[in-house]
């Protein structure tokens, strides 16, 4: 147990929320430094797969998320120039036991704040981490407008641009993918399936599902150029950008995309899984650690399972070679995952006539004789539990 540990933890997003209620759980008294002046998330969309539900249920708000989110039916891949079916995977039907939630991230993160706020976590807004000097037994925070602060342990879930990612493995340059992503939330007309669709075209994809009470529509299209967009998902472009570039594909995915009002887009990049994930008494997880591209719906629930484990290693194991086990027990499942989502971006995207028709002529055939199939080749990544690990 970790009862009266003091820890600290940067960020008030996902996966620090969740590490805050799981080691408030094991008796320690954890403390959230978020930079934003309140505890706020995007207005976007992520899909909490069995794996990510999980751990919710044992951080004790599981049931929370299934009363304000809907349960996926279903994702479905269709051909984006003509709208038909090419592959629909029946969550409800085949899968049964396997639940799937479409989530708006901002409930997820209400949820979080609530639970931990109920266990005692202090949460402070507006603590802006410039700079740590870490050293064997301490670590002490620069924070923007405020005298210097020393902590005994420290967590860094502060996303892409870590100020901890740096410091244990130095700057990189993260590489390129020639893909950008608009992001986008439309209101609903009430006649969207309760599922996850795909449109996929050449060069491009189009993704859309319901959020909350089938009341939003979440939407993200990626598209392949060469012209690169910075990374971070506040950054608005034009609608009519948007518009452009999926211009050529069929009248349902089209007709979304006309009612888009306000959009953001970022560059899709893909960064190292990092090589270090702690040192001394400071430690990472989620996007600090291993950042992945959106093509598996994993990158939230890769978090909130960093957040599980990470937990449970301190109290295994202590402060001290708790976080070494965290690394060892995460680091090649983060991998796995990463990779999946790379492939799945190639798979989405057949450029070739041809190709497009034998790759999606392969899906139809496989749907019609073995659906099932098609949904267990991910059981590895739905089906772990990392609660019962």
């Amino acid at each position: 147990m970790l009862i009266g540990q003091d820890i600290c933890i940067l960020g008030a997003g996902i996966g620090g929320l969740a590490s805050a209620v799981a080691l408030a759980m094991r008796g320690a008294a954890v403390t959230v430094l978020e930079q934003a002046d309140a505890v706020r998330e995007v207005g976007a969309g992520i899909q909490v797969s069995p794996n990510g539900l999980a751990v919710l249920d044992a951080l004790g708000v599981g049931d929370e998320l299934r009363a304000r989110c809907l349960r996926s039916q279903a994702v479905h891949l269709l051909d984006g120039l003509s709208g038909e079916s090419v592959l629909r995977m029946d969550l409800a039907g085949l899968r049964p036991q396997q639940e799937f939630f479409l989530v708006h991230r901002a409930d997820l993160v209400s949820i979080l704040l609530d639970r931990a706020t109920e266990l005692g976590v202090r949460v402070e807004t507006g603590c802006r981490v410039s700079d740590v000097d870490l050293r064997d037994d301490s670590a002490t925070l620069t924070i923007e407008g405020q005298a210097p602060r020393e902590v005994g342990f420290l967590i860094g879930a502060d996303g892409l641009h870590s100020v901890l990612r740096h410091l244990l493995n130095g700057k990189r340059q993260p590489f390129f993918t020639g893909q950008v992503a608009w992001r986008a939330i439309i209101p609903a007309t009430g006649d969207e399936p309760q599922e996850a669709r795909v449109f996929m075209g050449p060069g491009r994809h189009f993704v859309t599902y319901p959020l909350r009470d089938g009341s939003q529509i979440n939407i993200v299209a990626v598209e392949e150029r060469k012209d690169w967009a910075e990374e971070g998902w506040n950054h608005r472009d034009d609608p009519a950008n948007l518009k452009n570039a999926f211009a050529s594909f069929a009248p349902v995915p089209r007709a979304l995309i006309d009612r888009v009002e306000e959009v953001h887009i970022w560059g899709l990049f893909r960064h190292a899984v990092a090589d270090q994930w702690h040192k001394g008494p400071a430690v990472i997880l989620g996007d600090a650690a291993h950042p992945t591209l959106p093509f598996m719906a994993q990158g939230a629930v890769m978090a909130l399972e960093d957040a599980w484990v990470l937990s449970d290693s301190l109290s295994v194991a202590g402060l001290d070679e708790g976080p070494a086990l965290y690394q060892a027990r995460r680091r090649h499942r983060a991998e796995r995952v990463i990779e999946a989502a790379n492939a799945n971006a190639r798979n989405y995207h057949y450029a070739n006539p041809l190709l497009r028709f034998v790759g999606h002529n392969a899906l139809r055939v496989a749907g019609k004789l073995a659906p099932n199939s098609v949904l267990s080749r991910y059981d590895w990544i739905y089906d772990y539990d990392v609660t019962s690990a």
